[in-house]
């Protein structure tokens, strides 16, 4: 039986001590930091001695060549698995990874309760119009204290769409402290999962149409791109709010700049953008019923340990001859296994 160690390999940094630490206790796994100034044939030629990549998750923190696209998978051919920072992973293509005959692992859930209370703290924000009151005391026209009259969120109803680790939480916190009515919109999940989860399963139309408060919670992917879109914010009712922590392109920005200009919606929270992070010119930037933050809904020490644990977990998992959880591509799993088999001269248990 083969002794050989499971090399994990990172480019750069890693979002937590946790990642090395919880990796330091696992003797089978051997990981790897490649500095990012090194030339870039010498990354990738690092990279190929590894059996794991640990990737970055942010499209916009990654140069694209280490993105984990077919052109990459082919100059790593030992590579088995992948893993990204967090619960996304917009730098790594399943298509691809499954047609290399690689495993790709998220770490859903480690960072639910960061996402989950930032999204309601949006929603509380703008719903009291605090971006508002602090752009109107700060250009010295804040006078009229009823100008700024705000609501409240107890009671409100509140659409998600998609109700998985984060849609879940963020359920729990509306439902227990602000007593709300709560839809979700999940095509993949039956009334009773949601309901168990917190909501009331809803079609989007249904949820456009009698929300108070929409917040995306799904993620990126070839359905929900552009699902909120003109006619999306057109639907919805007349000074609704809207709060993304999900994933920009998503929402359409044109489409939530007019509505917003136009007094049809009272105000967004926008945790996620179509580049990140926006420039300062953007049109939503100049808005002062906008509440804006650059990706940081999850980015907490508690969250970002979470994640990081999962992910040196995960790896130490095959390392030690088992499979992990989270596995966004379960359709390469038996080519996978037949790979570590050769590799390692053992086979995975389940």
């Amino acid at each position: 039986m083969s002794t050989q160690h499971f090399r994990v390999g990172y480019l750069g940094w890693v979002p937590h001590p946790a990642f090395l630490e919880t990796a330091a206790g696992i003797p089978e796994l051997d990981v790897l930091r490649i500095p990012l100034d090194l030339p870039m044939d010498e990354v990738i030629a690092q990279l190929a001695g590894c059996h794991g990549y640990y990737a970055q998750a942010s499209r916009q923190e990654l140069a694209l060549p280490y993105h984990v696209h077919a052109e990459l998978l082919s100059k790593l051919p030992d590579l088995l698995m992948v893993g990204s920072y967090g619960a996304g992973y917009d730098t790594c293509d399943p298509e691809a990874c499954t047609a290399a005959d690689v495993l790709l692992i998220n770490q859903a859930g480690g960072n639910a309760e960061g996402v989950a209370e930032h999204a309601v703290g949006m929603m509380l924000a703008l719903l009291k119009r605090m971006p508002e009151a602090q752009a109107a005391m700060r250009a010295g026209r804040a006078q009229d204290r009823a100008a700024l009259m705000g609501r409240d969120l107890r009671g409100k109803t509140v659409g998600l769409v998609g109700i998985g680790h984060v849609g879940t939480r963020t359920a729990e916190i509306l439902n227990l402290a602000f007593q709300c009515r709560v839809l979700a919109y999940d095509p993949y999940l039956d009334a009773a999962t949601v309901a168990a989860r917190g909501a009331e399963k809803v079609e989007m139309a249904t949820l456009l149409a009698e929300s108070d408060v929409i917040s995306i919670h799904s993620p990126l992917t070839g359905e929900t791109r552009s699902l909120m879109n003109g006619d999306s914010f057109a639907k919805m009712k007349p000074g609704a709010i809207f709060v993304t922590t999900a994933r920009g392109f998503i929402h359409e920005e044109p489409a939530l700049h007019q509505a917003l200009v136009s007094g049809h919606l009272a105000g967004a929270g926008l945790d996620v953008w179509a580049d990140e992070p926006p420039e300062p010119s953007h049109p939503l930037l100049q808005l002062d019923n906008v509440l804006m933050s650059q990706h940081t809904a999850g980015v907490t020490h508690e969250s970002r340990g979470n994640i990081s644990r999962i992910a040196a977990l995960a790896f130490g998992d095959v390392a030690r001859g088992r499979m992990p959880p989270r596995i966004i591509n379960p359709a390469a799993v038996p080519a996978f296994r037949a790979r570590y088999e050769a590799a390692f001269g053992r086979g995975l248990e389940a």
